[in-house]
């Protein structure tokens, strides 16, 4: 037997081996572990996001302007890649579970390849920036500012998406918390590079946008660097020989990566152009109604975080079930991460409600005395979105329970009458035909997520009864 087809005892799932009476306690404990690195992962790339902003604050509103555009273009091209990448995730946790080491490294290595893959294409969105923009209608002055960032983001492209390969490979093997520790050295020197490198301190040029992009490139590679180094230095990662033959391509798996991660792209560009065409929905009714929406939104932001993290954590779960072929241990997984993501988001969701005076206020700081409608506003969709929080944190953790299971295809499926047939119609009709206006907008985001997560809760529960009667076949 050779080093790689031994697995370490402190990485044997230990689930499989109690006893009946203390599997779902067991199960939490499992999950929470791994669930919490990768929340505060999650937590720690919106601060750095929120540190660039404050930043290019300082520039003046016609810098956030096209800052906000540029977002606009990067994210859209980055979330293709970011879906297929995601893929790693479940293939490597299934062959950990099957006691596969073989497996786990091809899946992390195909996962490599499809993010330098996928990259080259994905440049020509932010390298095009301009000319997309001014399609689209925007102001030329604040599209040349724009596409002077997309200049700098464009390179970041291909780490970032290898990065997210390798953060998936940890978290499937059970050592999520290397990508935690990178991301925390990663908060304070992207701050401090994106400051440099946009006022042209310390002998370096002022680039300012430009700057500013290209600091996020540039930890973006230091980011992987540091990643690949605990991949080929530290333990259990080394034992995987993950560079064996890199140059490769594994292309029956790529097919396979590309089979489950589509849909996991598609389906979150569907999400995030619900919320795109929901601003346009605010928009029209009012420029009050369009700042209290966005506000909304970054506090929904950062509590989908949570959420998000528990979803990483049941496709590793379940991943790690489907692999060693334990129905009973696929059904625990899903429903676990669902009840524990109901309990920690229904908590959040009344601090939030009850603390949703002071965030208003926050948000508008200095300039809160003469917006009070604004804030008025804010408050009352924080309480309307009590429900679509919750649901937003059951549909996450459910879709991340089935891409356990490598089912992506019929949630997709989900996405698009959810999001868009039902959601995105209900807030139309609501906004326009009612007197409910914004807050027609939110019900209706809120009755297509509720929609969404009923979907995959009952998708979990049919695929995993399915399983469970074969096993016993």
């Amino acid at each position: 037997m050779t080093s790689l087809d031994k697995v370490e005892p402190a990485s044997i799932d230990r689930s499989a081996r109690a006893t009946p009476g203390n599997h779902v306690a067991i199960e939490l404990r499992e999950t929470l572990r791994l669930a919490l690195p990768m929340a505060l992962t999650q937590l720690g790339q919106i601060a750095m996001m929120t540190t660039d902003l404050a930043l290019v604050g300082r520039l003046g509103d016609q810098a956030v302007a096209a800052a906000a555009l540029a977002s606009t273009v990067y994210f859209v091209s980055f979330t293709v890649g970011m879906g297929l990448v995601s893929a790693v995730s479940p293939l490597a946790a299934q062959a950990f579970g099957a006691r596969n080491p073989r497996m786990v490294r091809r899946a992390l290595r195909v996962g490599l390849w499809a993010a330098l893959l996928i990259s080259l294409p994905m440049l020509a969105f932010p390298l095009r920036g301009e000319q997309i923009l001014l399609a689209l209608g925007q102001a030329p002055a604040s599209v040349h500012l724009a596409q002077q960032y997309l200049f700098g983001l464009a390179w970041g492209i291909a780490p970032a998406l290898w990065f997210i390969a390798i953060r998936g490979f940890m978290g499937a093997v059970n050592r999520p918390e290397p990508v935690l520790w990178i991301t925390l050295a990663a908060i304070p020197a992207n701050g401090v590079l994106v400051y440099l490198l946009i006022h042209g301190a310390w002998g370096l040029p002022r680039l300012e946008l430009f700057g500013a992009g290209l600091a996020t490139s540039l930890v973006n590679v230091g980011s992987v660097l540091a990643a690949l180094w605990f991949v080929i230095r530290r333990r259990p990662f080394r034992k995987y020989h993950a560079f064996g033959r890199i140059w490769r391509i594994d292309w029956s798996l790529m097919r396979k990566l590309v089979i489950v991660g589509a849909p996991i792209s598609i389906s979150l560009l569907l999400e995030y152009g619900l919320f795109g065409a929901a601003g346009l929905l605010m928009g029209v009714i009012s420029t009050t109604a369009l700042a209290a929406h966005q506000i909304a939104l970054q506090v929904t932001a950062i509590l989908f975080m949570v959420p998000l993290g528990i979803s990483m954590a049941a496709t590793v779960r379940v991943g790690h079930a489907v692999g060693r072929n334990d129905a009973d241990g696929v059904r625990r997984a899903g429903f676990v991460a669902i009840l524990l993501g109901i309990a920690l988001v229904a908590a959040l969701t009344l601090a939030v409600i009850a603390s949703r005076d002071g965030i208003a206020h926050l948000f508008f700081g200095a300039a809160a005395d003469g917006a009070g409608a604004a804030i008025s506003l804010v408050e009352t969709l924080l309480v309307i979105g009590a429900t679509f929080f919750i649901a937003d944190g059951i549909q996450t953790i459910a879709a991340g329970a089935l891409r356990g299971m490598n089912d992506t295809r019929v949630p997709l499926l989900f996405a698009v009458v959810s999001y868009w047939l039902i959601g995105f119609a209900s807030a139309w009709w609501l906004a326009f035909s009612t007197p409910l206006g914004a807050r027609g907008v939110w019900i209706g985001l809120s009755i297509g997520t509720a929609v969404y997560a009923a979907l995959l809760v009952w998708r979990f529960d049919l695929l995993s009864k399915r399983m469970a009667i074969h096993e016993g076949r």
